[in-house]
């Protein structure tokens, strides 16, 4: 009789991406194995699908996180907040002006939106814990004054939201963008979490810091060389 070679631990994040809305925005369903506790990043609509999601995955929903304002990724937290009981954390508080534009913004994208107040706003350098996993809150503007990415050292993952996509960047042409801003909050704030920390944008398929850094016309070492 042999022994049975033993089980791999679980690892202790595990994310899931469930696009929502006409424009496939990536709100990322996170949690923690251990506890099966989780959050969801960015839930800007397609409640039902969101919530069938945690049900599929076992995972009890205790927050939800808010990379920044635009109506993809946060129109309907309000909503979903309420009917869960969670709280809302996220973004920085610069992001107010697009938070208290969501009603207006209805018509612009033919999305649904509706303001919301934040349970908290988030720093730079805060933390945020989801089960018993702690994330590190990296303020990184540009795209809007607010925006924030949640980082797992652990598990070399971050959520990035529309700062950073696998071969492009986030527009700076809305109001409160600043382009080189945003190019600042990529090679500043993003390549030094590690080339091999793989992230999800807020549209897109995922990539690495390492790759975006090798091949991404954008913000490439080779344009800064």
């Amino acid at each position: 009789m042999t022994d049975k070679p033993p089980v791999p631990p679980l690892p202790p994040l595990r994310a899931a991406i469930v696009p929502v809305t006409p424009l496939q925005q990536n709100c990322t369903l996170l949690w923690c194995t251990k506890t099966m506790r989780g959050a969801f990043v960015d839930p800007g609509g397609d409640l039902d699908k969101l919530e069938a999601a945690a049900a599929q995955h076992g995972v009890t929903i205790e927050k939800l996180l808010i990379t920044h304002g635009h109506i993809d990724h946060c129109g309907q937290a309000g909503i979903l907040a309420e009917k869960l009981g969670v709280p809302i954390e996220g973004p920085q508080e610069a992001d107010r002006f697009w938070i208290a534009r969501l009603d207006d913004d209805r018509a612009s994208f033919g999305l649904q939106g509706r303001p919301f107040e934040p349970t908290r706003w988030l720093e730079d350098g805060d933390e945020v814990t989801v089960g018993e996993l702690t994330l590190s809150v990296r303020h990184t503007p540009g795209h809007t004054p607010g925006h924030v990415v949640f980082h797992h050292a652990p598990s070399r993952f971050a959520i990035v939201g529309d700062v950073l996509f696998r071969g492009s960047i986030g527009r700076t042409d809305f109001p409160l963008g600043d382009h080189d801003t945003l190019i600042a909050s990529i090679t500043e704030r993003l390549w030094p979490m590690g080339d091999d920390v793989a992230f999800v944008p807020g549209h897109g398929p995922t990539s690495t810091f390492g790759h975006e850094r090798a091949s991404n016309p954008f913000v490439a070492d080779t344009r800064f060389g």
